[in-house]
């Protein structure tokens, strides 16, 4: 299949993060359901990839990075100087340089554009636990196709300084097949910009937190100025806050191209930034944008005279789990101590240590590990001191600051927005720092509060050795990348519900796996589905770790390199050959068996007995008895130690629960798949979706829930749920505790609040057949 070297940016989404990286695919989405989004298209990873292949950059980049040793801070740095200088001296191939241009000309044409923007829209962005922010080079008010293109190349570069290796590394994210697509955009020339949070990203309490200040918001999130800032309640939408900042400079589109650092006119630099109006209209579009993630979400958003555009849209990655749920725990107290200062308690947690003043990025080397970061603010080349810091003071910045959003992804406390931390806090003088509160203290003080503080998240957001009630329902985990699996086994869960292999195809194999089966690479694919596969068993041993097999659909696999050749083009992919069907027919098969093969690798030479299978999309059971001698044949044999689970997401399963229940040990909910197959609404239909037709809570999808669950358990089978329906609507979750389902398996940051929701509704019950009895 020959490559795809420009998108437009109506045309992706996050299906396409490989090709496009997450920035552009959430953006690509966005315009779809009809948001304000500014248009542009996407130069690609396949056009990054050619950019490396033409110029001979692999092996550059590998030598350069097998240089790096993490107890020599330096040798990051050289190693990323290394590699940009080779970015930069290499040219664009003729044809890749020909494509670019003839797309940007198109796009400039179409839209009207003088001035763009260029952008990074990594594979590792903008993802459920890691948000990169400001760590990949941005270039604005970018004019003309020759700026385009060096803006492209040095974008390609910033995958590689030495910020970006400490966060990767502090992530758990590896260079190896990492690759970077640039969005193009039109630019707006905004009056005034910002961030908007649809939770409090510090105590994740229901509050829309709205940062405004004027011109570029790269004075914002560099923390140059500290910005206007808004407090909307959730529910309500009412303004419970505002707090209205002097703002002396700003940043604006220069004569030409580029940015221009000036003066807020006298007038203008108390005032409001967001006027109510428009406040309310940007709190319409973040609850849009909400509703279709079904998650809390950061989004950037800028402004001109006419309109409001979003401009990027991302996870809340550092939601603190332990603040969620009804009971509030009590705040630190320290007694009779006095602040030295106050600001923005931009990530919680209280710790203490000597206070190393911060002039830059070239003292770095001044702060050493458990010591007090304080700056004016810190810049992305700082990250490599923020990672080891204790905690983060700053006299600049919101909460949407460099500073607070890598610091909650750190897990380090941090106040921002001090004014004058560094002119009260002399260099070397001992502190604590209460991130929740905005309080800075002198000296080692001791919190008052009887009950240890909660654990801070976990990088990623995570909150980990949480106490939870035990439950009668068992709690699972659902788990995207192998990289997390560390993290997410330290929750308090019973094993994984949800190991989805299609993640490891996508971010180990990267090829069809016809193709690589074609090439004679079968052994190479075995090995790295078990290699993903095992890091996850390994982390959760010995609970269960349930492997859902691929559930690729036509669509998708065509898309992976190599797939063409393989894939039909189908008009109705969602139920077309996907699931069990490809397993069965003699197209597939063999891929199918090396998924097998990777599985039984793991439980038999990695002596891993706790990876357990789960087939999706049943339709039949005479295709089950063929895949179950499939699975004899490969070594895995229902038996005590290894369960076959079926997806319940097609209403045959349903119907027929009594007689699938023979060939499984359990069944899985596949809320999204059901409720579209019940309801007849294609799950992908924007205006469906829009209309409110697609909702697992409609009375016929429960009711086919209640079948299941009644057929299964009459046959001695159980049942669980693999979604995030139980997580988001707690009506939804005591309708499934009541009929009596046996698990739930949760994404990793809603397993917290949500089991103490669950450990709620079975007390309900208690007392509700207590009154009864």
């Amino acid at each position: 299949m020959a490559p795809r070297l420009v998108v437009d940016l109506g045309e992706t989404s996050e299906k396409d993060l490989g090709l496009v990286g997450g920035k552009a695919g959430k953006l690509g989405e966005l315009i779809r359901e009809g948001l304000p989004v500014p248009p542009g298209f996407v130069v690609t990873t396949d056009a990054y990839d050619a950019f490396v292949a033409a110029n001979g950059l692999g092996p550059v980049i590998d030598a350069a990075m097998a240089t790096i040793d993490e107890s020599t801070p330096s040798s990051a740095d050289e190693a990323a100087r290394r590699i940009r200088a080779a970015f930069e001296e290499k040219e664009f191939p003729a044809e890749l340089r020909a494509t670019i241009a003839d797309a940007y000309e198109a796009y400039a044409r179409r839209h009207t554009v003088r001035f763009s923007a260029v952008r990074s829209s990594a594979t590792a962005e903008d993802l459920d636990d890691a948000s990169f922010a400001g760590l990949q080079d941005t270039y604005l008010n970018v004019h003309g196709v020759d700026q385009v293109l060096g803006s492209v190349r040095r974008c390609w570069g910033s995958l590689f300084t030495p910020r970006v290796l400490v966060y990767r590394q502090r992530k758990g994210i590896t260079h190896t097949g990492l690759r970077l697509a640039v969005l193009i955009q039109k630019m707006v020339d905004s009056t005034v910009s910002g961030i908007l949070f649809t939770r409090d990203p510090n105590t994740g309490e229901n509050h829309m937190i709205v940062e405004a200040g004027w011109g570029l918001g790269e004075a914002i999130v560099g923390g140059e100025v500290t910005p206007d800032h808004y407090v909307v309640d959730g529910a309500t939408l009412q303004t419970v806050q505002k707090q209205i900042s002097e703002q002396k400079i700003r940043y604006v589109r220069a004569e030409g191209g580029g940015n221009r650092r000036e003066e807020v006119p006298a007038a203008e630099r108390s005032a409001q930034k967001l006027p109510d109006p428009r406040l309310a209209r940007l709190v319409s579009l973040a609850r849009l944008i909400e509703s279709r993630y079904r998650r809390p979400m950061d989004v950037e958003w800028c402004a001109d005279a006419q309109a409001i555009y979003i401009v990027q849209a991302r996870p809340v990655t550092t939601i603190p789990t332990s603040t969620a749920g009804p009971a509030r725990p009590a705040a630190p107290s320290f007694g009779e101590a006095a602040p030295i200062v106050r600001g923005f308690g931009a990530s919680p947690g209280v710790a203490a240590g000597v206070a190393r003043l911060l002039r830059g990025a070239e003292q770095m080397d001044r702060l050493k590990a458990g010591e007090v970061l304080l700056t004016t603010m810190t810049t992305p080349d700082m990250v490599p001191a923020m990672s080891r810091a204790a905690a983060i003071v700053t006299d600049e910045g919101g909460m949407t600051c460099h500073a607070a959003i890598v610091s909650r992804e750190l897990g380090v406390p941090c106040i921002v927005g001090t004014r004058e931390a560094t002119t009260l806090i002399p260099d070397g003088t001992e502190v604590t720092v209460d991130g929740k509160t905005g309080a800075v203290y002198r000296g080692r003080l001791t919190s008052t509060v009887a009950k240890a503080p909660a654990p801070a998240p976990a990088a990623g957001g995570v909150a980990v050795h949480e106490t939870v009630p035990v439950t009668a329902t068992k709690i699972l985990v659902n788990v995207g990348v192998p990289e997390k699996a560390e993290e997410y086994a330290r929750l308090p869960v019973g094993g994984v519900g949800l190991l989805q292999i299609e993640f490891i195809f996508t971010a180990h194999v990267r090829e069809h796996p016809l193709a690589l089966i074609q090439k004679g690479r079968q052994d190479e694919l075995v090995r790295r589905l078990s290699e993903g596969i095992a890091k996850v068993c390994q982390a959760f041993h010995p609970r269960p770790v349930i492997i859902r097999t691929s559930d690729f659909k036509t669509n998708e696999y065509r898309g992976m390199p190599g797939g063409e050749p393989f894939e039909p083009v189908e008009e109705n992919p969602m139920i077309g050959w996907r699931g069990c069907s490809r397993y069965i027919s003699s197209v597939y098969r063999p891929a199918f068996q090396c998924e097998l093969a990777a599985i039984q690798r793991v439980r038999s030479e990695m002596g891993l007995k706790n990876a357990m299978v789960m087939l999706p999309f049943v339709r039949n059971t005479w295709e089950l008895e063929e895949i179950a001698e499939m699975l004899r044949a490969a070594g895995l044999k229902r038996s005590r130690d290894f369960k076959l689970y079926l997806m319940a997401e097609v209403p045959s399963t349903v119907l027929l629960a009594r007689d699938f229940a023979h060939h499984c040990d359990g069944f899985s909910i596949g809320s999204n798949d059901l409720t579209q197959l019940v309801l007849g609404a294609d799950r992908d239909s924007e205006t469906l979706g829009r209309m409110g037709y697609f909702d697992e809570r409609d009375p016929a999808v429960l009711r086919a829930i209640r079948l299941l669950i009644e057929g299964a358990h009459a046959e001695g089978t159980t049942v669980g749920i693999c979604g995030q329906g139980p997580s988001v609507y707690p009506e939804f979750a005591e309708f499934l505790v009541r009929e009596g389902i046996d698990s739930i398996s949760l994404n990793a940051d809603t397993v917290v609040t949500t089991a103490r929701t669950i450990a709620a509704i079975e007390q309900r019950m208690k007392l509700d057949g207590l009154r009864a009895g």
